[in-house]
């Protein structure tokens, strides 16, 4: 590829979304900073072709930088010494490419040196870096974890972490222990006020920090002695330069070789208190994980589109049989159902981020202003859609990365097992996105209470009220049947009232609501641009189809008295 933006139409497509107008108007205050930074945009065509010219700075550097750099820094790897971690080679080389670019801190506003983009350019950024090596891509879209500081913060904190963040350092959130990784009601980190010092005292062992050695952390800890749950936590800021944590050992892993993954021994860690006492988990690491999950959807697309280059490259130019395999039936049906995949999992991130975009400068917009009622109305709405959203996105494009570079492999045959093909390092770091940020699992735990309450149904029934090209209109008939599948899936086990046979199903009735989601998305992006999505839209369309009876069918069987037939043999025995 000669450009890692430039060579997928489908990000500019994505990023003149017609929702950009609204966003730009919100996150440039109608563009109030023109006249005080000569680098800020005079209005909304300038600030689109801002967008457009540092992505493309984005691409060029992934392809000439970090996508030559992945197989070596995924051999070398980080080493642990004397308690602090020493990047790759590679890994600073790629540091110092994106620093220097000003690709550091890119939606901070202008007085801390940033870029003050909106979410939805940074993501596609973030996806585009982890084309060319999602470990790389781990490092460096850690910045925003500034967001959470930003968002809740003090003015003091503002002016000393963001502008170190917008020059180039990393960051890291330490939230999981030993004995708390999902369940981080555990967490036992203790922060103890000193009065001595004027500052809190951090204690304890993290466990699988991504980038644990950075400059700034954001470390969920205990501060209300005696308690054990989420009530009991607090979040505090950790800079590096006060000294007391150190790394205890790297963690040795299957994937994102690149990327350091640190065991971290706290011991009397100087720290500050972010927001106010006990919200730390009830109202900041939420916000955390949430930008999280949008940023692992995006690796995950990034990884699927490699996985989908490197597939295709490979099908036009290996021959068998006399002929070059792409030419195969059972090859251009990998490589198409994987484009599919690809193409409806990004209309899902960027319909995402767009959410997040307009609830996020409005939370923004906030702090200096009331905001009109009609303001926050929009606020609400694009909040309740973003959060419903967001597992979604995480959840199904984590396990299309997983799907698309398996096939990735298969399409390559015998070779795609050889350690020298690219597949094999995609393969590897596909794995860890359905298990990071949340698990699958733990998506669907999150997602299904839109499920229950009909918002899902509701947003899917006003995406019905778009009207399709009119070559498109048999494809929204058979959208409008899936939809009634659903519903009457969602209302059969609502009937039954029985929490388990929820949690069961869960799962199918979350991926039946993504899959007709991601068709309308489609199917809305093709009626836009029909030379660019219909094929996608048609082969997912089939795909969805098929996943939405097949989920139906079992749901429309399944009851109560089955559960028993679900649990294990010594969840069974213990019971008895």
């Amino acid at each position: 590829m000669a450009n890692f933006y430039k060579d997928v139409p489908e990000l500019k497509f994505h990023l003149n979304h017609p929702m950009m107008k609204r966003i730009c108007e919100l996150k440039e205050r109608n563009y109030e900073d023109k006249d005080k930074y000569d680098y800020a945009p005079q209005d909304f065509e300038d600030a689109m072709d801002s967008f457009d010219r540092i992505l493309d700075v984005v691409g060029n550097l992934t392809e000439n930088v970090i996508a030559p750099n992945a197989e070596c820094i995924d051999e070398e790897g980080p080493h642990c010494a004397n308690g602090r971690v020493e990047y790759a080679e590679g890994t600073k080389v790629n540091l110092k490419a994106m620093c220097e670019a000003g690709l550091s801190g890119m939606t901070m506003p202008r007085c801390f040196g940033g870029l003050n983009f909106p979410i939805t350019p940074y993501t596609m950024a973030a996806e585009i870096v982890s084309t060319g090596d999602a470990a790389f891509g781990n490092i460096w879209s850690l910045q925003d974890c500034i967001e959470t500081l930003y968002e809740f913060g003090s003015e003091d904190q503002h002016n000393r972490f963001i502008p170190r963040v917008c020059a180039g350092e990393t960051m890291s959130m330490d939230l999981t222990e030993p004995d708390a990784g999902s369940d981080l009601q555990s967490v036992m980190l203790k922060a103890t006020y000193s009065e001595k010092d004027g500052c809190w005292l951090l204690n304890g062992v993290k466990r699988f920090i991504t980038n644990g050695d950075s400059n700034i952390h954001l470390v969920l800890a205990r501060s209300e002695e005696g308690t054990r749950d989420g009530r009991g936590l607090s979040m505090f800021i950790y800079d590096k330069n006060q000294g007391g944590v150190n790394v205890r050992r790297i963690e040795n892993k299957l994937g994102i070789h690149g990327s350091p993954t640190c065991e971290l021994v706290y011991k009397n860690a100087h720290a500050e208190l972010c927001g106010e006492r006990k919200l730390g988990l009830i109202k900041y690491v939420m916000a955390l994980m949430n930008g999280a999950r949008l940023g692992i959807a995006a690796q995950s697309v990034g990884i699927s589109q490699a996985a989908y280059n490197e597939a295709l490259d490979y099908a036009k130019n290996r021959k068998q049989f006399g002929k070059t395999i792409i030419e195969m039936a059972s090859v251009y049906d990998l490589l198409a159902t994987m484009k599919a995949k690809l193409d409806a999992g990004r209309s899902l991130l960027y319909q995402t981020s767009r959410y997040v975009d307009i609830y996020k400068a409005l939370d923004d917009i906030a702090r200096t202003r009331k905001l009109t009622p009609e303001e926050r109305q929009e606020q609400r709405t694009m909040l309740k859609l973003a959060d419903s959203f967001t597992p979604l996105s995480k959840g199904m494009n984590s396990e299309y990365a997983n799907q698309n570079a398996y096939d990735c492999i298969q399409v390559h045959g015998g070779s795609g097992f050889m350690m020298e093909y690219a597949c094999q390092r995609l393969y590897r770091d596909a794995r860890i996105t359905s298990i990071y940020e949340g698990t699958t699992q733990l998506q669907v735990v999150a997602a299904i209470r839109y499920v229950t309450n009909g918002s899902y149904l509701k947003t899917i029934r006003e995406f019905e009220q778009h009207a399709p090209a009119a070559e498109f209109e048999s494809i929204m008939t058979r959208l409008k049947a899936m939809t009634d599948k659903f519903e009457a899936a969602e209302i059969r086990i609502k009937e039954f009232a029985n929490q388990e046979l929820q949690d069961l199903v869960g799962r199918r009735l979350y991926e039946m609501a993504a899959d007709i989601i991601m068709s309308h998305l489609l199917l809305q992006d093709a009626t836009r641009n029909s030379d660019l999505f219909r094929k996608s839209l048609n082969i997912y369309v089939n795909l969805a189809e098929s996943e939405v009876e097949k989920h139906a069918q079992f749901i429309s069987h399944i009851s109560p008295d089955d559960i028993q037939n679900y649990r294990t043999t010594s969840q069974t025995e213990k019971a008895e």
